[in-house]
This record gives structure tokens, sequence and C-alpha cells, in this order.
């Protein structure tokens, strides 16, 4: 179960994340988790397999050792005494009278030791089994195996564990991998305690003041106090400070954090007791201090070795519980290779699927080296779900149509993908060809604006013709030749548009004569016409780079 609601308060730091970004990794394994997990699916489903769940666990840890990760089993051990009230109230199925006569002391009681000949405990048995086989150490807990899990977490002996146990955080997890799916869109569900400090603000001291108040496996929580109303009186206090506030304040600090309508703390709902200051105190070193295996004890350094894969022990599991008999399916390959090269000899070349016999591999699933020799991992017909690796040399004299059509599947997808790459960077490239034009654009059109208010200025009579000149050439020096506005001596104005690929026209200016200079005071608009010819540098240097672009363009 772990901390009511707290999978609800971290929801916003939930991450999905492909199942390639567990290569390499070191994981630990919650059993007990995983096997509730799938026992459920199983009973969901009403599969007629009694051990569908050691499939589906055979499925999950074949998927994780493909990806070459470094797995290890952890099982419960002993019931802590403090979560023993919680262990028999939910074997009598919150039977709350029949717990409390039996729990009259509760602070006395010792930790409990597991039936290990439950069912439940049979299952784990033969996971633990099968983990063997693959080469998969289990690591028994002495009570919690999240807590284990969690301490080889935090003392970064893994990178992560599997649980949906939300309490391992509060034993000091950093990773928690809370479910796993296969498939196509195979993922699996993050949380990562760096990431719930940078988003929320809460912290180890801040889960545990949850299960304090929300209820968990270890307390029942205060009565009537919600998940809002707790994340604010957490938040208010801080990570740092909130459990020293509440073991020394109690039931005064959660009644500040609680709604005026919910004041009576004294209450519990159906049986409920409130906790006082020793017990938050006694549930506070549960979570801080739990019964483990230390990291350089011997228990750790056992799983943490490599463990070798025991093929004959595999065969025996797979054929015990799946019904996949050992070396069938490669002894049935080897029978069609030799009809198949035995009718070759004969001059008689037939087809896969006009042969009588029928080929035991139903398909090719990938392409695999192993120990440097060329293998493929083939699916078989009437054996559902039973994936082997076989070498290629025995695919190929069995049913080479098979490796051809794999191949040619191959090569295609490998050609998608790079047309994936190319149309990728060709938009990119338009993207920042776009960005460019916009940038000349934007250039062009502040030009011409500064062009066309500085023709409007007034200019003093005592100007000299050679300083209005020298006006009109340092004007022209910013200006681009795309449009070109004529005298306003006609009533009606006549643009010009230039073609950007044709040489650049020449910017004509009107000189002004001293005789004007003497007879007018001012001049007010400094004309363009076609009489004389000002060119600029700046101005050809622009529209060169923007014809060569512009040519550029056309020629892709």
């Amino acid at each position: 179960m772990g901390v009511k609601n707290l999978w609800d308060i971290l929801e916003s730091c939930k991450k999905t994340l492909p199942l390639h970004r567990l290569q390499n990794k070191r994981l630990c394994i919650d059993l007990s988790c995983w096997i509730v997990q799938l026992s459920s699916v199983s009973k969901s489903h009403c599969h007629s397999n009694s051990k569908f769940y050691l499939q589906g666990l055979f499925y999950r840890l074949r998927t994780l050792i493909a990806l070459n990760c470094s797995l290890i089993f952890v099982t419960d051990g002993s019931i802590p005494g403090i979560k023993v009230s919680t262990y028999r109230r939910r074997l009598n199925n919150g039977n709350e009278k029949q717990v409390a006569q039996t729990d009259a002391n509760p602070q006395q009681i010792c930790s409990l030791k597991r039936n290990m000949g439950s069912e439940f405990s049979l299952m784990i048995k033969e996971a633990q089994a099968l983990g063997l086989a693959l080469g998969i150490p289990c690591l028994d807990a002495v009570e919690e195996a999240e807590a284990q899990c969690a301490l080889l977490n935090s003392e970064l002996l893994c990178d992560g564990c599997f649980t949906s146990d939300s309490d391992a955080f509060l034993f000091g997890a950093r990773t928690v991998y809370r479910d796993i799916c296969l498939g196509d869109s195979g993922h699996v569900v993050c949380y990562e305690l760096d990431d719930i400090k940078t988003r929320l603000g809460f912290g180890r001291n801040s889960m545990i003041t949850f299960a304090l108040l929300l209820g968990s496996d270890y307390s029942q929580g205060v009565y009537g106090m919600g998940r809002e109303s707790a994340c604010q009186l957490v938040k208010a206090v801080g990570d740092v400070a909130v459990l020293q506030k509440i073991t020394s304040e109690g039931l005064a600090l959660a009644k500040k954090g609680k709604n005026s309508k919910k004041q009576e703390l004294p209450k519990s709902g159906n049986g409920q007791y409130i906790l006082k200051c020793d017990e938050f105190s006694e549930v506070i070193d549960a979570y801080l201090k739990p019964k483990c295996h230390s990291a350089d004890s011997e228990a750790v350094s056992r799983v943490l070795v490599q463990h070798p894969f025991q093929r004959v022990k595999l065969q025996q599991i797979c054929a015990e519980f799946f019904g996949w008999p050992p070396d069938k399916t490669e002894r049935d390959l080897r029978r069609f290779a030799n009809i198949r090269s035995r009718t070759s000899e004969l001059g008689f070349n037939i087809p896969l699927q006009e042969i009588p016999v029928s080929c035991p591999v139903s398909g090719i699933v990938k392409h695999r080296k192993v120990q440097g020799n060329e293998c493929y991992e083939v699916s078989w017909k009437n054996i559902d779900g039973l994936i082997s690796v076989v070498s290629a040399d025995l695919l190929q004299s069995a049913c080479p149509e098979m490796i051809v059509e794999f191949e040619e599947k191959r090569a295609e997808g490998k050609k998608q993908n790079k047309g994936k790459t190319k149309t990728k960077k060709s938009a990119a490239a338009m993207a920042e060809i776009d960005k460019r034009l916009q940038t000349l654009l934007l250039e062009i059109e502040s030009e011409s604006r500064a062009v066309h208010n500085i023709s409007h200025l007034p200019i003093d009579s005592k100007t000299s013709g050679t300083g209005v000149h020298e006006l009109n050439q340092e004007v022209f020096l910013n200006i681009e030749p795309i449009i070109v506005d004529h005298a306003r001596s006609c009533s009606t104005k006549r643009i010009e548009v230039i073609d950007l690929l044709s040489p650049s026209p020449a910017i004509h200016t009107h000189r002004v004569s001293k005789f004007q200079q003497k007879t007018s005071q001012k001049i007010d608009v400094i004309d363009l016409s076609d009489t004389e010819i000002d060119q600029s540098p700046e101005h050809e240097r622009k529209a060169r780079e923007l014809r060569s672009f512009i040519a550029s363009l056309k020629g892709k």
C-alpha cells in the first residue's frame, strides 16, 4: 500500500520513459509487488494457465536482460512489529474489533514471521527459481523489501528500484519505477526524488509527515485530514523542520493545518486512534532506521556479483510451467533443415510454403550476435510466447526465404528512417532560409522608411549645394534599390519595381543649383530623378548578397 494518496500528490512528477532508457542499469526488483501485479492481471483476464503470472514475469525479465540490465530480486522478510496490526486488519478484511482484541498492547509486539507455506509464498519461490535460472540473484530482506531496495539505491549500489509501494521514498529511495509496460510502445513509469524536491518542494521528511497525517502501513493517520490540508501544512513548515515540529507539537501542529469545520481531532473514525507525540516518533524511527542488510554486509556482496545463466534449469522450468519442451524446437528445426538439404541434393527446389512438413519457425524477431557468432531470435509455431536464439547457419539451411524477407523489411525500415532524417534536415534548412529572408526584408523595410523620413526634413538656406549633395550621399549609402520613388513634381506617383536578378540599377539624385539656393531660403523635398548617378558601395554589396541568396534558392 505505502502512504495513502502519495502517488496522487506526486502525479505531476511522473515520467513515462521508453524502455531503452534502462539500458546497462543495475535495478532492484521488489518481487512481491511484481507477483501481485501479474497475478491480478491473470485473474482479471480469467486466464486458463495457472502459471500465467510466471510467464508474464519471464517476459519482463527477458526484456530487461536484452537491455543488458543487471537485476536483483528482493523479497520480504519478517513483518515489522509496527505493521502487524495493519497486516492482521487486512487478513481479517478490515475487522477492527478482532485486531483490537489481538493487539492489546501493540507497542510491545515484535516482528512477525511470514507464513512460508502460504500460496503467495509458493509463488515467490517459483519466481526465485526462474530468476536463478536466468542468472538473477535474490536478496531476502530482514523485514520490508522496499526498505532494502531503498537502501541499495541510496548507497548507489543500484540505479533504481521497481516497486509499487510509495513508501520506498520514505525509506530513502531516489529513483522508483512504479510500473513497466512491454510491447512496441514499451515504457516504464518513473519518479525521481530530485524532481519531487524541485517541483513540489517535498523531500524525505515531508513524505514521512504525509504518512503520519494521511495514513500508511505504519499509522492510520489523523482523522479528517485530507491531502490538500496535509500539503499546505508541510509547505508552510518546510521539509527541513517539519519532522522536528510535528514531533514536538504533535496534534497541535496538525490542528493548524486543518479547516475550522474539522477540528474534532480526538475523535476516531471506525475505531481509528489518534497518534500521540511518542507514537509519531515511533513511526518516524521506523522509516528513518529500518532493519536492513547493510551495504557492506555479506548478503549484499553476494548478490552484487555476476551469477551464471543455467540453461538446463531454465529448460526444465519452461517445460514444467509453460509447456515448452526442452530442445524440441531446435531439434525440429534441424530435422526440417535436413529435409530441405536432401531435396535440394536430388534437384528439387520446392518453395517453403509447398513443403509437406511445415517449418517450425513462425518468424524472425531480430538479428543478434552471440559471442561473435551471427544469430537470429525466432518465434515458434504452436508454442505461444517462446522466442529462442538460433544460429544463422542453421536458419539459412532450413528457411532462407525467411531471412531474405526479414532483411528486406529491415532495409526498408532503414530507408524510412533515413527519409525521416532527410525530411527533418530539409525542414530545418527551410526554417533557416525563412529566418534569413525575414531578416533581409526587415532591414530593407526599415531603411526604406528611414529614407522616406529624411526626404521630408527641412534644410537651412545657408547650406551650400555641396552640403546638400553630401547629405544625399549619406542618405543613399544605406539604401537598397528595391523600390525607387520618383519626384513629386507630378500629381501622380510612379513606382518602379526592379527585378532582383537583374544588374543593380543606378541611383539618381537631383543636384541643387546655386541659383536655387539663393532664390529660396528652404528646400522642403529632396527629389529623386534620373538626371545624375550617385552609386553607393554598401548598396551594391547588399544587392549582390540578396541576388546571390535568391539564386541559390532557385538552384536548389
